[in-house]
This record gives C-alpha cells, sequence and structure tokens, in this order.
C-alpha cells in the first residue's frame, strides 16, 4: 500500500474514516481496515467503540447484502478476512480493557462431514459481533462436541452441516446432552444448506439459521433473553 492511501485515510475526520472502514471491509481490502484501525485508535477511541461503530456495523452491512444475494461466499469471505486483521489488533486492547463480551459459542460442522465454508463465515460473524468463538472444525463425533462444552463452558453450540446424510447426526448430539441431564443448559444453534425450521424443532435445537447474519441475530436475541432471566432470578 502507497503512503498516499495512508495520507489518505489520515485526512479524513471520524465519520468519514469509520464510513471508509465500511466500504474497505465491503471490498475485502485488509490493509486498509488495519490502517484505519490504527488511525482511529491514535485519535483516542476505546477499542469497543471502533470494534463495534467500525468493524461490527461494517460486516452487519456485508451480512444483509450476503442474506440478499447481492454478495456471495468469496466476497464475504474477503471480507470476513479483513474483519479478522481488525480484531487482530482489536482483541489484546479489547481483553485489557475488560469490554463487554456478548457470549460464548463453541461450534463445529458435524461428524461425516467436511464442508466449512458455512461454518468458518458464521464463526467470522460471531466474532465480529463480540462473541468467543471456538471452533472445532469438521467432522465431529458427540464425544468431541461435549468435551468442548465441558472445558468452555460456551453459551451456545453452534452444529453445522451441508449433506441430508449427516444432518441427522445434529439429533444423535442433542440427544445425548439430553440424557446427560445438559441440554437446557445451553442455546442450541444448527445451520446447513440442507436444513430448515421444522428439521430443527424435529431435532430439539432451539433454532435455525439460515445464514450468518441471520445466525448472529439469533444468538444476540437468545443471549439478551438469557441475560434478563437472570436478573429476574
Amino acid at each position: 500500500m502507497s503512503d498516499e492511501g495512508e495520507l489518505d485515510l489520515n485526512s479524513l475526520n471520524d465519520e468519514e474514516l469509520v464510513q471508509q472502514v465500511h466500504d474497505d471491509l465491503y471490498d475485502g481490502l485488509k490493509e486498509e481496515v488495519e490502517a484505519a484501525v490504527h488511525i482511529l485508535l491514535g485519535r483516542g477511541w476505546a477499542p469497543y467503540r471502533v470494534l463495534t461503530e467500525a468493524l461490527v456495523e461494517g460486516m452487519r452491512i456485508v451480512g444483509v447484502d450476503f442474506r440478499d444475494g447481492i454478495l456471495f461466499v468469496p466476497e464475504v469471505l474477503l471480507a470476513a478476512n479483513s474483519m479478522k486483521a481488525g480484531m487482530f489488533i482489536l482483541r489484546p486492547l479489547l481483553i485489557a480493557t475488560g469490554a463487554p463480551r456478548q457470549g460464548k459459542m463453541v461450534i463445529g460442522t458435524v461428524k461425516g462431514d467436511i464442508h466449512d465454508i458455512g461454518k468458518n463465515l458464521v464463526g467470522m460473524m460471531m466474532e465480529g459481533a463480540g462473541f468467543e468463538v471456538i471452533d472445532l472444525g469438521i467432522n465431529n463425533p458427540v464425544e468431541k462436541y461435549l468435551a468442548a462444552i465441558e472445558e468452555h463452558k460456551p453459551d451456545i453450540l453452534g452444529m453445522s452441516a451441508l449433506l441430508t446424510t449427516t444432518m441427522p447426526y445434529m439429533k444423535v448430539v442433542i440427544d445425548t446432552m439430553k440424557e446427560k441431564g445438559m441440554r437446557d443448559d445451553y442455546i442450541v444453534l444448527v445451520g446447513g444448506a440442507p436444513l430448515n425450521e421444522e428439521f430443527a424443532k424435529a431435532v430439539g435445537a432451539d433454532a435455525y439459521c439460515r445464514d450468518a447474519a441471520v445466525a448472529v441475530e439469533t444468538a444476540k436475541s437468545y443471549m439478551a433473553r438469557k441475560h434478563n432471566q437472570m436478573a429476574a432470578g
């Protein structure tokens, strides 16, 4: 990236710079996003404000256009990658300042299934929305989900499947959680191309998320409910 580009970003006021971050995220311009994050921090912005107003809002716009078929997976992955680069700068600062976390999620593709683009997108978008995400990768047997739940004590378990043959495995995981008396302690979200609302209900999941943007909204609304219940309790 040329020096002119850097000078260019520095010459923008805060509002213009945030708008520029949204545009650069949308276009998947990683270096520009990193530069803008540094500039905003240098201007005294709190890390949490940079995260929410610049990165999360930018990814929300990307998510909406992905949902509406204006953007496609390769473009969203580029945007998510740029977001990750910005997050990399902010994460240690957020931890140091004790910024509010939305919640924690364990996510993975189920046993027999090696598809991960959708899952990766959900993970990135959830991270962007302020969740801590533990990604188990692909081909996860029930034991691996249970071990991760035990170790990380998440609020949410996310399962993904892209094949009609692997979809039923979600029920195996949920049934095992029921047997162990732990199902009600977690929010279970499922997603993947062949799934639908009916399937999610049938296997005992809390919700079906048809894409990454929906997953973030669903997770946020469940967490808000959980916090309200805790406050009321």
